[in-house]
């Protein structure tokens, strides 16, 4: 039982869901989306800073242990000389204030070694951290500037489709109301083309045997140019015609008799 309420549960929420993603405007989702990608960056900016600064401080923190240690030495070294000249002059007290002195410093110097190879090590850890940071500020901004470009675009193809939209819509509008009261263009052209056929079809019956008169007329015509063209050009090549060098042909065909006509020079 609670299966099956959960089963449709998710099924109205992924139905609820699926009818926000369709209702909703593109427009304003790609602005959410390029917000976010901006926050994003934003985020990522804070905490490179952060890691940058965080190596920034390291590195004063060495810089002072260093400074430490180079006065500390120079304090132990000058007391142990100042120990020596009183030794020399017989002042013992001063001799066992400056070398406890000296001991206090070498203990003090023996602190900042430690410190110093501590935070050198740091120091690599945090700066190896840093330029990672930096390197991925870069990177995230130029996929933001690249988003930014790519914005413009897909803004330019919305209103594109949104004006193709309107022009399908406007055209099924115009076909369904051109359907409903007058015929269509398509019907109109039918009918036009079947009345067109129907009149060039009597027109054939009614002309089939002049045409065809006709055009055996043209044909031998047109054969006989064609022939007399070829005896021209065979003339002026000195060739002899193929039917002089056959036998004669029957008395009934008299094929020079049938030439003569197209002797006419051509125009």
């Amino acid at each position: 039982m609670w299966k099956a309420i959960r089963r449709w549960w998710k099924y109205l929420g992924a139905r609820l869901s699926g009818k926000l993603e369709e209702s909703a405007d593109p427009k304003t989702q790609l602005e959410q989306a390029i917000e976010e990608a901006q926050q994003q960056h934003r985020r990522l900016t804070e905490q490179a800073a952060n890691v940058i600064a965080n190596q920034k401080q390291t590195q004063m923190r060495l810089e002072r242990a260093v400074e430490d240690y180079e006065k500390s030495n120079a304090s132990a070294r000058q007391a142990l000389l100042l120990a020596d000249e009183a030794n020399r002059e017989g002042k013992s007290d001063k001799v066992a204030n400056y070398t406890q002195a000296a001991e206090a410093f070498a203990d003090k110097i023996i602190g900042l070694e430690k410190q110093v190879a501590d935070l050198k090590n740091q120091l690599q850890q945090t700066t190896q951290a840093a330029e990672q940071a930096k390197q991925a500020v870069a990177q995230n901004s130029a996929a933001l500037q690249k988003k930014l470009t790519e914005r413009q675009k897909l803004l330019s193809q919305l209103d594109q489709a949104k004006m193709q939209e309107q022009m399908n819509k406007a055209m099924t509008q115009l076909s369904a109301t051109v359907g409903e009261d007058v015929p269509t263009f398509e019907q109109v052209r039918d009918k036009i083309e079947r009345r067109l056929a129907k009149a060039q079809g009597m027109a054939d019956l009614t002309s089939t045997n002049v045409d065809t008169k006709m055009l055996e007329v043209e044909q031998a015509q047109a054969s006989a140019e064609a022939q007399a063209r070829l005896s021209e050009l065979r003339s002026e090549l000195g060739l002899t015609s193929p039917e002089a060098e056959k036998p004669a042909p029957a008395p009934a065909a008299k094929p020079a008799e049938a030439e003569k006509p197209a002797e006419k020079p051509s125009s």
